[in-house]
């Protein structure tokens, strides 16, 4: 009984709150003349400030223009910005700037959520050794990491070197699929001197008696990276990337922008480990979930961006 009591107190609360923040609305857009969308343009700057507010304002607006407004196609961003305008019997002539901000923001809303279909994508697309694109990815992540050594085959101990667990590093991406092979090769490729100074690091023991004991390592490279790809994907489909993700994309995120992000994790995470100074490689679950709370707290300031100038970057970011 005190349960139901008080999941009925909640539901009264919250429809009572939402009355009078429909009625608050209504008495403001009297006296000011402006709308709710108008408001959140004009007193928050751009970046996820504004588009994290205007993405809840059409979310929970009770007009079906304005709810579809966050799922259009990008190509109908333009169109729909002028239906909404008109809706809501803005002149664009006298507030231009209005449906610039306005598309800016529903720009990184389509983006964001068409990025997280190509991340699943990525994600579900298992390696196939029998395709010569996926075998030509993983033999080139071999030579941006291992430049002056050959590899011997296909099949060979050799992987290890980079922190593959056996001798077929195909069987390493079944958790993230393809998505984790682009990630470490995007690593190696636009932050290489990054790429291999982990790398190298990640090789030395974690003991000096045994230097050539492989197991006493501090951790696995390859493995280390699947597994922040992991991090990233969750941080993602989970919605807590957009503050990162709209500060940094002046429009719509991308693909790159996502894999700027995992290098910057790698990065961060090789040196959190280094501070951790864990014991072994048992430790790893630990000292990952630590990680994943403390960039869980920074993306909870709306003007947080991760990565703001990412070395990698050949697109133009915004430091906000």
């Amino acid at each position: 009984m005190k349960h139901f009591l008080r999941v009925l107190t909640q539901l009264l609360v919250l429809l009572y709150c939402k009355c009078l923040w429909r009625g608050l609305k209504f008495v403001i857009r009297k006296v000011t003349g402006r709308c709710e969308l108008q408001w959140i343009c004009y007193n928050n700057k751009p970046g996820a400030r504004r588009t994290l507010k205007i993405e809840s304002s059409l979310k929970c607006s009770k007009h079906e223009l304005l709810q579809s407004a966050i799922s259009v196609h990008p190509d109908s961003v333009e169109k729909t910005i002028d239906d909404i305008m008109s809706l809501k019997k803005i002149n664009l002539d006298t507030n231009p700037q209005l449906g610039i901000s306005l598309q800016a923001c529903l720009l990184q809303i389509v983006g964001y959520r068409n990025l997280v279909v190509e991340v699943e994508k990525l994600r579900r697309e298992p390696y196939d050794c029998e395709n010569p694109a996926h075998e030509e990815m993983l033999v080139k992540l071999w030579k941006e990491l291992r430049p002056d050594s050959p590899l011997s085959g296909r099949i060979s101990k050799q992987w290890c070197e980079i922190g593959f667990q056996g001798n077929d590093p195909k069987t390493d991406f079944r958790g993230m699929g393809l998505l984790g092979l682009h990630n470490l090769l995007y690593f190696a490729e636009h932050d290489k001197a990054t790429a291999l100074q982990v790398l190298h690091d990640s090789l030395q023991p974690k003991h000096r008696s045994d230097p050539l004991d492989s197991s006493l390592r501090r951790y696995s490279f390859a493995i280390v990276g699947i597994n922040i790809t992991d991090l990233a994907y969750s941080l993602l489909v989970s919605g807590a990337l957009k503050t990162h993700l709209y500060n940094v994309a002046p429009e719509m995120p991308s693909l790159v922008h996502f894999q700027q992000t995992f290098c910057y994790l790698m990065q961060e995470f090789h040196r959190f480990w280094i501070e951790e100074d864990p014991c072994d490689i048992m430790e790893f679950n630990r000292v990952r979930t630590k990680f994943h709370k403390r960039i869980l707290k920074q993306l909870k300031n709306p003007d947080m961006a991760l990565c703001p100038h990412f070395t990698a970057s050949d697109l133009h970011l915004v430091n906000l």
